[in-house]
């Protein structure tokens, strides 16, 4: 399985299932999570342009390379695209649930 934003390689592997102990959880940890892993996908889109234009413009010959960055921006893309996809369907859930 492709991790391309190494979100899964982080998971702490020494606690059942990856969850940290209680003591080492903090308020905004997904927050600055979500958003560091937001830049670098968008960060990997910007290397991506950037190579296309430069193997268009001729300052770059190696399109496999480029091809190379061009997939690994679209699988970042398609990863964080899929754990917002989760995260609003979560939401919708806890939404409904009555009290």
């Amino acid at each position: 399985m492709i991790d391309p934003l190494g979100i899964i390689s982080r998971v702490n592997t020494q606690s059942p299932a990856g969850i940290r102990p209680a003591s080492a959880q903090t308020g905004g940890d997904f927050k600055q999570e979500l958003l560091d892993q937001m830049k670098q996908v968008n960060d990997m889109q910007k290397d991506a342009t950037q190579a296309t234009n430069e193997l268009l413009t001729g300052e770059r010959d190696d399109i496999e390379g480029v091809m190379i960055a061009t997939q690994k921006a679209d699988s970042a893309f398609r990863m964080l695209l899929a754990l917002r996809n989760k995260v609003v369907d979560a939401y919708d859930e806890v939404k409904n649930i009555r009290v």
